[in-house]
This record gives C-alpha cells, sequence and structure tokens, in this order.
C-alpha cells in the first residue's frame, strides 16, 4: 500500500489517500482537551459491511493504543534492547504477531522485521517548508508483510512515533498541541 496525508500540515487531522487513485482510506481525527491531546481516531472509510468503522485509536493521556476494540499500553506493547547509546525500539502487537523494530532516519521512520533484513514499512514526512514549490505531502508505504496483519498497528505506531519526536523537537509548546500538532 502507498498513500499520502492530504494535510502536509497536520498528520493527526489528515485523511489518508492511495496514491494509485486517490481514494480516501483512512480519516485521522484528533481531540483536544485542557491538558493537551486526548484521542486521535482511524476510522476506515470502506470498512466491510457489517464493520465498524473505527479501526483504531490513540489515547495520549491514558498512553494507550486501540485496535478494534482491544486497548493495551504502550509500556506492554514495546521493548528496547541494545546499549544506552545504541537503543532500539521493538513493538509487538500480541505474542502470535510479528516484532517490528522501528527506528527514525533522514526524515523517514522505518519498520523492519527479522534484526533489520526485511523492510516492512515506511512513513516519510518531510519536515522543512520550501520558499519556491510546494512541500512533500507525508508519505506511507506498507510491504504485503505488513498488509497481512498489522496494517493498523503500523500505522497507529508511525503517527505515535512522529507526533513523539515533532514534540521533542518543537521548542514552542511540548506538545500541548494547540498549532499544527
Amino acid at each position: 500500500m502507498e498513500a499520502t496525508f492530504d494535510n502536509k500540515t497536520n498528520i493527526l487531522n489528515a485523511r489518508i489517500r492511495a496514491v494509485h487513485d486517490n481514494s480516501i482510506i483512512y480519516t485521522l481525527r484528533t481531540s483536544f482537551g485542557f491538558r493537551g491531546r486526548k484521542d486521535t481516531i482511524l476510522c476506515d472509510e470502506n470498512p466491510a459491511p457489517g464493520a465498524a468503522t473505527t479501526v483504531g485509536a490513540i489515547h495520549w493521556q491514558e498512553k494507550t493504543l486501540e485496535i478494534s476494540g482491544h486497548k493495551k499500553s504502550c509500556a506492554e506493547l514495546k521493548r528496547q534492547a541494545g546499549r544506552f547509546f545504541n537503543r532500539t525500539r521493538h513493538w509487538r502487537w500480541a505474542a502470535d504477531r510479528k516484532e517490528y523494530e522501528i527506528m527514525y532516519d533522514h526524515e523517514e521512520w522505518k519498520a523492519t522485521l527479522d534484526h533489520n533484513m526485511c523492510i516492512a514499512g515506511r512513513f516519510t514526512v518531510p519536515f522543512r517548508p520550501h520558499l519556491f514549490s510546494k512541500s512533500q505531502p507525508a508519505y506511507l508505504h506498507l510491504t504485503k508483510t505488513a498488509l497481512a496483519e498489522d496494517e493498523v498497528f503500523l500505522l497507529l505506531l508511525f503517527i505515535y512515533h512522529e507526533v513523539k519526536r515533532q514534540d521533542r523537537t518543537n521548542s514552542s509548546g511540548g506538545g500541548v498541541g494547540a498549532g499544527g500538532w
């Protein structure tokens, strides 16, 4: 699956569109409260008959992810490996699912399998505005391996990590979230 986010400045309130025909696949909506972000809801725009439209959510203040009504804390989904300066993040939704290593390098998040041997997905977020040309939208690419089981999980992980990275790099709010994030 190759898709772009139609809101270039705010991935938390955007529609995710397929690259090949520009159709809407998912919609992201984020609610804010007094203490900042509350929930980011991922809605399927083409659900199966009888299926719910809400397929996933990030509950920011509770630090939990929810997929198809099952809620799990981020602490139980992730594990860190390696030493202090060479630490890697590994995420797994359930014991019978694949474990993904999530890393950020050169404006791009990557989810890899098998100790970095196989790329399951990429999420590119160009952060530099251009003066004389249009800025590029956020771009998502998931392989068949990722689409088979963990499409929603990886999508939520990429958004979660990018927002956390933006919170660390933005000096003007610390994640309270009134602006673009």
